[in-house]
Protein backbone atom coordinates (compact mmCIF):
# COMPACT_ATOMS: atom_id res chain seq x y z
CA UNK A 1 0.00 0.00 0.00
CA UNK A 2 1.04 3.49 -0.63
CA UNK A 3 1.20 5.11 2.89
CA UNK A 4 -1.52 7.93 2.00
CA UNK A 5 -3.79 4.91 1.69
CA UNK A 6 -2.98 3.52 4.71
CA UNK A 7 -3.24 6.55 6.64
CA UNK A 8 -6.51 7.42 5.45
CA UNK A 9 -7.88 3.82 6.46
CA UNK A 10 -6.25 3.92 10.40
CA UNK A 11 -7.71 7.29 10.63
CA UNK A 12 -11.19 6.16 8.97
CA UNK A 13 -11.18 2.83 11.00
CA UNK A 14 -10.41 4.83 14.53
CA UNK A 15 -12.97 7.29 14.13
CA UNK A 16 -15.73 5.37 12.16
CA UNK A 17 -15.69 2.26 15.12
CA UNK A 18 -17.43 4.35 17.37
CA UNK A 19 -19.59 6.72 15.52
CA UNK A 20 -22.84 5.92 14.69
CA UNK A 21 -21.66 6.51 10.75
CA UNK A 22 -20.34 2.76 10.16
CA UNK A 23 -16.87 2.08 9.63
CA UNK A 24 -17.48 -1.09 7.50
CA UNK A 25 -19.00 1.26 4.98
CA UNK A 26 -15.95 3.65 4.75
CA UNK A 27 -13.26 1.32 4.84
CA UNK A 28 -15.09 -0.84 1.59
CA UNK A 29 -16.18 2.66 -0.06
CA UNK A 30 -12.34 3.70 -0.58
CA UNK A 31 -11.46 0.69 -2.57
CA UNK A 32 -14.46 0.86 -4.71
CA UNK A 33 -14.53 4.45 -4.92
CA UNK A 34 -10.78 5.37 -5.80
CA UNK A 35 -9.60 1.96 -6.66
CA UNK A 36 -7.42 1.32 -4.07
CA UNK A 37 -6.30 -2.80 -3.34
CA UNK A 38 -7.52 -4.33 -0.75
CA UNK A 39 -5.26 -3.43 2.51
CA UNK A 40 -4.80 -7.17 3.35
CA UNK A 41 -5.36 -8.86 6.42
CA UNK A 42 -2.81 -8.19 8.58
CA UNK A 43 -3.51 -4.35 8.17
CA UNK A 44 -7.01 -5.22 9.04
CA UNK A 45 -6.10 -6.88 11.94
CA UNK A 46 -3.62 -3.85 13.14
CA UNK A 47 -6.31 -0.90 12.81
CA UNK A 48 -8.74 -2.99 15.08
CA UNK A 49 -6.14 -4.13 17.27
CA UNK A 50 -5.53 -0.05 17.65
CA UNK A 51 -9.04 1.04 17.76
CA UNK A 52 -10.13 -1.90 20.72
CA UNK A 53 -6.73 -0.68 22.78
CA UNK A 54 -8.18 2.65 22.74
CA UNK A 55 -11.85 1.78 24.05
CA UNK A 56 -10.11 -0.65 26.63
CA UNK A 57 -7.91 1.96 27.55
CA UNK A 58 -10.53 4.35 27.84
CA UNK A 59 -13.19 2.27 30.21
CA UNK A 60 -10.10 0.65 31.96
CA UNK A 61 -11.35 1.82 35.24
CA UNK A 62 -14.85 0.48 34.33
CA UNK A 63 -13.92 -2.55 33.14
CA UNK A 64 -11.21 -3.54 36.11
CA UNK A 65 -15.12 -3.03 38.19
CA UNK A 66 -17.14 -4.56 36.25
CA UNK A 67 -14.63 -7.76 35.62
CA UNK A 68 -13.83 -7.38 39.36
CA UNK A 69 -17.77 -7.84 40.70
CA UNK A 70 -18.64 -10.14 37.95
CA UNK A 71 -16.22 -12.60 39.42
CA UNK A 72 -17.16 -11.90 42.84
CA UNK A 73 -21.01 -12.69 41.93
CA UNK A 74 -20.31 -15.99 40.72
CA UNK A 75 -17.76 -16.81 43.26
CA UNK A 76 -20.97 -16.20 45.48
CA UNK A 77 -18.62 -13.37 47.24
CA UNK A 78 -19.83 -9.62 48.82
CA UNK A 79 -20.20 -7.99 45.69
CA UNK A 80 -21.17 -4.84 43.66
CA UNK A 81 -24.67 -5.95 42.23
CA UNK A 82 -25.12 -3.44 39.95
CA UNK A 83 -21.35 -3.87 38.08
CA UNK A 84 -21.68 -7.41 37.97
CA UNK A 85 -25.38 -7.56 36.44
CA UNK A 86 -22.80 -5.17 33.42
CA UNK A 87 -21.14 -8.04 33.65
CA UNK A 88 -23.55 -9.95 32.49
CA UNK A 89 -25.50 -7.53 30.53
CA UNK A 90 -22.25 -7.46 27.95
CA UNK A 91 -21.79 -11.46 28.21
CA UNK A 92 -25.39 -11.25 26.96
CA UNK A 93 -25.87 -8.48 24.36
CA UNK A 94 -22.51 -10.32 22.14
CA UNK A 95 -23.89 -13.94 22.10
CA UNK A 96 -26.50 -12.73 18.77
CA UNK A 97 -23.87 -11.03 17.24
CA UNK A 98 -21.56 -14.05 16.97
CA UNK A 99 -23.76 -16.51 16.39
CA UNK A 100 -25.30 -14.73 13.81
CA UNK A 101 -21.72 -13.59 12.52
CA UNK A 102 -20.63 -17.42 12.31
CA UNK A 103 -23.77 -18.74 10.30
CA UNK A 104 -23.87 -15.53 7.94
CA UNK A 105 -20.35 -14.56 7.42
CA UNK A 106 -20.34 -16.22 3.86
CA UNK A 107 -23.52 -14.49 2.74
CA UNK A 108 -22.67 -11.21 3.66
CA UNK A 109 -18.77 -11.26 2.33
CA UNK A 110 -20.28 -12.88 -0.77
CA UNK A 111 -24.08 -10.48 -1.68
CA UNK A 112 -23.54 -7.46 0.58
CA UNK A 113 -20.59 -6.22 0.37
CA UNK A 114 -21.80 -3.47 -2.23
CA UNK A 115 -22.67 0.19 -2.79
CA UNK A 116 -26.16 -0.52 -2.97
CA UNK A 117 -26.40 -2.02 0.34
CA UNK A 118 -24.38 0.14 2.13
CA UNK A 119 -26.46 3.27 0.84
CA UNK A 120 -29.76 1.65 1.74
CA UNK A 121 -28.73 0.29 5.45
CA UNK A 122 -27.45 3.91 5.71
CA UNK A 123 -30.24 5.77 4.83
CA UNK A 124 -32.36 3.14 6.46
CA UNK A 125 -30.70 3.17 9.94
CA UNK A 126 -29.75 7.00 9.96
CA UNK A 127 -33.75 8.21 10.19
CA UNK A 128 -34.25 4.87 12.48
CA UNK A 129 -31.35 6.56 14.85
CA UNK A 130 -33.19 9.99 14.11
CA UNK A 131 -36.55 8.12 14.97
CA UNK A 132 -35.35 7.11 18.03
CA UNK A 133 -33.34 10.50 19.07
CA UNK A 134 -36.75 12.42 18.70
CA UNK A 135 -39.05 10.21 20.32
CA UNK A 136 -37.05 8.11 22.93
CA UNK A 137 -38.33 8.32 26.31
CA UNK A 138 -34.97 8.65 27.37
CA UNK A 139 -35.10 7.88 31.23
CA UNK A 140 -33.38 4.72 32.03
CA UNK A 141 -29.50 4.48 33.14
CA UNK A 142 -27.19 1.49 32.38
CA UNK A 143 -27.75 0.14 35.91
CA UNK A 144 -31.69 0.42 34.86
CA UNK A 145 -31.79 -2.65 32.22
CA UNK A 146 -32.31 -6.12 32.20
CA UNK A 147 -31.13 -9.50 30.21
CA UNK A 148 -34.55 -8.56 27.79
CA UNK A 149 -32.94 -5.26 27.07
CA UNK A 150 -29.66 -6.51 26.57
CA UNK A 151 -30.39 -9.50 24.71
CA UNK A 152 -32.18 -6.84 22.45
CA UNK A 153 -29.36 -4.62 21.98
CA UNK A 154 -27.58 -7.69 21.00
CA UNK A 155 -29.64 -8.57 18.57
CA UNK A 156 -29.25 -4.82 16.90
CA UNK A 157 -25.48 -5.20 16.66
CA UNK A 158 -25.90 -9.06 15.02
CA UNK A 159 -27.26 -6.53 12.64
CA UNK A 160 -24.58 -4.74 12.27
CA UNK A 161 -22.40 -7.48 10.25
CA UNK A 162 -24.39 -6.06 7.65
CA UNK A 163 -22.33 -3.20 6.01
CA UNK A 164 -23.40 0.28 6.55
CA UNK A 165 -25.65 -0.50 9.06
CA UNK A 166 -23.53 0.87 11.68
CA UNK A 167 -22.33 -1.37 15.09
CA UNK A 168 -22.22 1.46 17.22
CA UNK A 169 -25.26 3.07 15.17
CA UNK A 170 -27.48 0.52 16.13
CA UNK A 171 -26.94 -0.39 19.61
CA UNK A 172 -27.56 3.00 20.31
CA UNK A 173 -30.72 3.16 18.62
CA UNK A 174 -31.39 0.23 20.37
CA UNK A 175 -30.88 1.81 23.27
CA UNK A 176 -32.63 4.84 23.12
CA UNK A 177 -35.78 3.31 21.81
CA UNK A 178 -35.29 0.98 25.00
CA UNK A 179 -35.70 3.87 27.27
CA UNK A 180 -32.24 4.34 27.77
CA UNK A 181 -30.53 8.01 28.19
CA UNK A 182 -28.42 8.94 25.52
CA UNK A 183 -25.12 8.74 27.33
CA UNK A 184 -25.93 5.40 28.70
CA UNK A 185 -26.76 3.82 25.99
CA UNK A 186 -23.58 5.23 24.32
CA UNK A 187 -21.68 3.69 26.99
CA UNK A 188 -22.92 0.26 26.89
CA UNK A 189 -22.63 0.16 22.57
CA UNK A 190 -18.99 1.08 23.71
CA UNK A 191 -18.98 -1.65 26.20
CA UNK A 192 -20.20 -4.28 24.06
CA UNK A 193 -18.05 -3.33 20.94
CA UNK A 194 -14.74 -5.07 23.17
CA UNK A 195 -15.97 -8.48 22.75
CA UNK A 196 -16.70 -8.16 19.47
CA UNK A 197 -13.77 -6.75 17.98
CA UNK A 198 -11.94 -8.85 20.44
CA UNK A 199 -13.07 -11.71 19.03
CA UNK A 200 -12.92 -10.43 15.25
CA UNK A 201 -9.61 -9.55 15.67
CA UNK A 202 -8.78 -13.07 17.09
CA UNK A 203 -10.19 -14.81 14.33
CA UNK A 204 -8.44 -13.12 11.76
CA UNK A 205 -5.31 -13.15 13.66
CA UNK A 206 -5.42 -16.91 13.27
CA UNK A 207 -6.48 -16.48 9.52
CA UNK A 208 -3.42 -14.52 9.22
CA UNK A 209 -1.00 -17.16 11.02
CA UNK A 210 -2.61 -20.00 8.93
CA UNK A 211 -1.93 -17.60 5.80
CA UNK A 212 1.32 -16.43 6.25
CA UNK A 213 3.10 -13.66 3.72
CA UNK A 214 5.28 -10.90 3.70
CA UNK A 215 3.69 -8.02 5.81
CA UNK A 216 4.35 -4.00 5.68
CA UNK A 217 5.55 -3.77 9.15
CA UNK A 218 5.54 0.22 8.88
CA UNK A 219 1.78 0.11 7.63
CA UNK A 220 0.71 -2.09 10.56
CA UNK A 221 3.33 -0.27 13.42
CA UNK A 222 1.36 3.23 11.72
CA UNK A 223 -1.56 1.77 10.87
CA UNK A 224 -2.32 0.37 14.58
CA UNK A 225 -0.86 4.20 16.20
CA UNK A 226 -3.23 6.11 14.42
CA UNK A 227 -6.23 3.88 14.73
CA UNK A 228 -5.89 3.97 18.27
CA UNK A 229 -5.43 7.92 18.83
CA UNK A 230 -8.09 8.58 16.58
CA UNK A 231 -10.35 6.00 18.62
CA UNK A 232 -9.53 7.40 21.94
CA UNK A 233 -9.99 10.70 20.67
CA UNK A 234 -13.20 10.42 19.22
CA UNK A 235 -14.40 8.41 22.07
CA UNK A 236 -13.43 11.17 24.38
CA UNK A 237 -15.55 14.12 21.91
CA UNK A 238 -18.59 11.61 21.25
CA UNK A 239 -19.65 11.55 24.65
CA UNK A 240 -18.97 14.84 25.69
CA UNK A 241 -21.16 15.98 22.47
CA UNK A 242 -24.42 13.81 22.88
CA UNK A 243 -24.04 14.53 26.68
CA UNK A 244 -24.95 18.74 25.24
CA UNK A 245 -26.63 17.63 22.16
CA UNK A 246 -28.21 14.86 19.85
CA UNK A 247 -27.85 12.50 17.11
CA UNK A 248 -29.18 15.15 14.42
CA UNK A 249 -25.67 15.96 12.58
CA UNK A 250 -24.63 11.92 12.56
CA UNK A 251 -28.52 11.71 11.13
CA UNK A 252 -27.58 14.27 8.61
CA UNK A 253 -24.43 12.59 7.87
CA UNK A 254 -25.31 9.14 6.98
CA UNK A 255 -28.47 10.42 5.17
CA UNK A 256 -25.93 12.67 2.73
CA UNK A 257 -23.61 9.57 2.49
CA UNK A 258 -26.04 7.53 1.26
CA UNK A 259 -27.63 9.96 -1.55
CA UNK A 260 -23.60 10.09 -2.43
CA UNK A 261 -23.79 6.41 -2.81
CA UNK A 262 -27.06 5.91 -4.24
CA UNK A 263 -25.79 8.56 -7.07
CA UNK A 264 -22.69 6.81 -7.51
CA UNK A 265 -24.70 3.43 -8.02
CA UNK A 266 -27.45 4.62 -10.64
CA UNK A 267 -24.78 6.69 -12.33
Amino acid sequence: MISIQWIVLAIIQGVTEFLPISSSAHLILPAQILGWADQGLAFDVAVHVGSLLAVIIYFRKALIDITANFFLRLAQKPCDSNLANQGWLILIGTIPAVIFGFLMEHVIETYLRSILVIAMTTTLFGLLLWFADVKAKQVKSLDAIGWKEALAVGFAQALALIPGTSRSGITMTAGLLLGMHKVDAARFSFLLSIPLILAAGTLKTIELLQSPSSYDIQAIAFGSVLSFISAFACIVLFLKWIERSGFLPFVVYRLALGAVLFYLYFS
